[in-house]
């Protein structure tokens, strides 16, 4: 029995060799997420620099298993450490989490040494998403919200705002009102359209302050508000 003890307490050695093999694939994983998120992510956030998170976080799971995964003691030791961790950055956007889970997983599977199976389900997924994200970018609808304000009399808005529709509807093929307020001496509006075509964009904001004066117009892109 105290033999049995002692061999739970035991640590065995880690192989140095497989240790680096997997932090060397742990790099070049770890690039190929960052480039990834920063080619296909939509977050609102700086990409670029939350990218630069994915390695650091990628390599120091490999560290910890290597580790901790021959020793149950050290296994223990690592639970009671990480349940006093506590970490205050949000993570507001879901796909920003999606992606630290997925290089978490990566930094599990290589800590394990299962490398070859590690690296070609990380491919695999990275693969599904991008397609999933390319094919949801070359959709010919493309979703814009248009901001209106307009300054000045507002005695008779529904035909005010019956001619706007008139000018909408002229150049785009569907809109949808998602929002109306007149207040004192400015009518807002809020549309959602379908349209693809800049160049009609363009046609309708340039016939929307020719035929009212003092309109404001904005554009709000719904499918790549970050940009690339």
């Amino acid at each position: 029995m105290p033999q049995d003890i002692a061999s739970i307490g035991a640590n065995a050695p880690v192989s140095m060799t497989e240790l680096l093999i997997n932090l060397a694939v742990g790099v070049a994983l770890a690039l190929i997420i960052r480039w990834h998120f920063q080619r296909f992510g939509s977050t609102l956030s700086n990409r670029a620099e939350f990218a630069q998170v994915f390695p650091l976080v990628l390599l120091t799971t490999v560290l910890i298993i290597s580790v901790v995964k021959s020793s149950l003691a050290l296994s223990l030791g690592l639970v009671g450490a990480l349940s006093i961790v506590r970490f205050r950055t949000p993570i507001k956007e879901p796909e920003e989490l999606a992606y630290l889970f997925i290089t978490i997983a990566i930094g599990l599977g290589l800590g394990a040494n299962q490398t070859l199976t590690t690296v070609a389900a990380a491919l695999f997924i990275l693969t599904v998403m991008a397609l999933m994200k390319y094919s949801r970018r070359t959709d010919d609808s493309k979703r814009l919200f248009l901001s209106i304000d307009w300054q000045g009399q507002q005695e008779d808005s529904e035909s005010q705002m019956g001619a706007i529709n008139g000018v909408i509807a002229k150049h785009v093929p569907s809109s949808d009102l998602r929002r109306f307020d007149v207040r004192d001496e400015v009518l807002a509006a809020t549309y959602m359209l379908d349209e693809a075509d800049p160049q009609r964009v363009n046609a309708l904001v340039e016939e929307l302050r020719g035929e009212f004066p003092h309109i404001g117009v904005t554009f709000l892109d719904q499918n790549q508000m970050p940009g690339i």
